[in-house]
């Protein structure tokens, strides 16, 4: 680190090493000194070719797979050499990030009646009960086609209340749900697909 400091001083005001390390308080040895730690260049290939094979071996199982084959390492040594060859992964993406790696572009929406979004929204009553409205959205039009308040959904009621809503408008090329549908058990009609099973 002092020695990034000082070649950016040296190149930014265009100074010598002296007068870089006498605004610093930096001590001009430290400058000149060259490290005499051996690079351990075998054991780090040694290292990276385990960290291939064992996909799953991280820095704390590494060690005992070199001390077997007689490597005289620490687990110290081996989580520095292990750093800097970055060598690190990550197997699990957190929850949030999972449908990130599948996510696609949407199709855009070019007339009325072609996409409807369909989702939940949560209310309750003068005396504190809970009720559930379902919303169907036009996404082209932002037209609320539908709202449906019940105590509690079912799959079969949210069927039926498509049923009711595709008779007037006409049924449009494809829904689109969120998660919360599909816990509820409306999975069947997916992220976004086809509405033709629809009465």
């Amino acid at each position: 680190m002092r020695r990034e400091v000082l070649r950016h001083l040296q190149g930014a005001y265009v100074i010598g090493e002296r007068r870089a390390c006498h605004a610093t308080g930096f001590h001009r040895s430290s400058q000149r000194y060259l490290p005499l730690r051996d690079p351990q260049t075998e054991l780090r290939m040694r290292l990276c070719d385990l960290a291939a094979a064992r996909v799953q071996y991280g820095y704390r199982r590494l060690p005992v797979l070199l001390r077997r084959e007689g490597w005289p390492v620490n687990h110290k040594r081996t989580y520095r050499l292990y750093a800097e060859e970055g060598l690190a992964i990550r197997s699990k993406l957190p929850r949030s990030k999972r449908a990130w790696r599948y996510r696609r572009g949407r199709p855009g929406v070019t007339a009325p009646n072609e996409i409807w979004a369909m989702d939940f929204m949560s209310d309750q009553l003068f005396d504190g009960r809970p009720i559930r409205n379902l919303t169907v959205v036009d996404i082209h039009t932002r037209e609320g086609l539908s709202t449906t308040p019940r105590a509690d959904f079912r799959a079969a009621q949210i069927v039926d209340a498509l049923d009711q809503l595709v008779r007037t408008p006409g049924k449009p090329k494809s829904l689109r749900v969120d998660n919360v549908l599909e816990r509820e058990g409306a999975g069947r009609f997916g992220q976004q697909v086809s509405i033709a099973s629809l009465h």
